[in-house]
């Protein structure tokens, strides 16, 4: 691996990962209902899902991932089963104020499954690394140094795009101060869940 290859890796990743997708929406909506604490096991989910398909891809592993496709059609309904309950736990959690009295967090290893799932089976991120990482890296040409290259990347970018948007949720979260704004803040993160559900659904 070059210098080079690795910047122009990190460099489309970024622009892949920083657009809006089913996964910032889940995670923006999350921070918004629960805060950002919460959101840490759904994040470093996300991160591992995705180190999981660029191993895949180094692998040479293509191919066999499109064997299991039936597999992994499975884990994309189970991630979308997934957001449509949380956008309905959201639509009907009570207005109250503050983070301690908002509907009680779920469980760090629910957290983290549901992040997994989510990135595994996104439609948006299995394509990134099964068919465009092949065009954009000589990935027959990469050692074990390279991948652990290539992952240490990833995670630096996915940390920068992710914590951004964590940033601007958790700021926009600051201002519910009242039941009022805290019922709407609930509602729109149901409707960005459920978004996000119907997006991967449809690819």
């Amino acid at each position: 691996m070059t210098f080079t290859s690795i910047l122009v890796f990190a460099a489309t990743l970024f622009v892949a990962a920083g657009s809006p997708g089913p996964s910032i929406a889940a995670l923006v909506a999350r921070v918004l209902s629960k805060g950002w604490r919460n959101v840490l096991p759904f994040i470093a989910a996300m991160w591992v899902g995705e180190a999981i398909w660029l191993s895949l891809a180094v692998a040479g592993l293509a191919a066999v991932a499109e064997s299991f496709q039936p597999v992994f059609v499975a884990i994309k309904w189970i991630g979308v089963a997934y957001l449509l309950y949380l956008a309905w736990r959201m639509w009907t959690a009570p207005a109250t104020v503050g983070g301690e009295d908002l509907p009680e967090s779920r469980s760090g290893m629910k957290m983290f499954l549901a992040g997994l799932t989510v990135t595994l089976g996104n439609p948006k991120i299995m394509i990134f690394y099964v068919a465009l990482l092949p065009s954009i890296i000589d990935l027959a040409g990469v050692t074990l140094i390279g991948w652990a290259e290539l992952v240490a990347a990833m995670i630096v970018v996915l940390a920068t795009v992710d914590v951004a948007w964590m940033a601007l949720a958790a700021k926009a979260r600051q201002f519910l101060k009242s039941p009022r704004a805290v019922k709407i803040a609930n509602r729109i993160s149901a409707g960005t869940m459920a978004g996000a559900a119907a997006a991967i659904a449809a690819r």
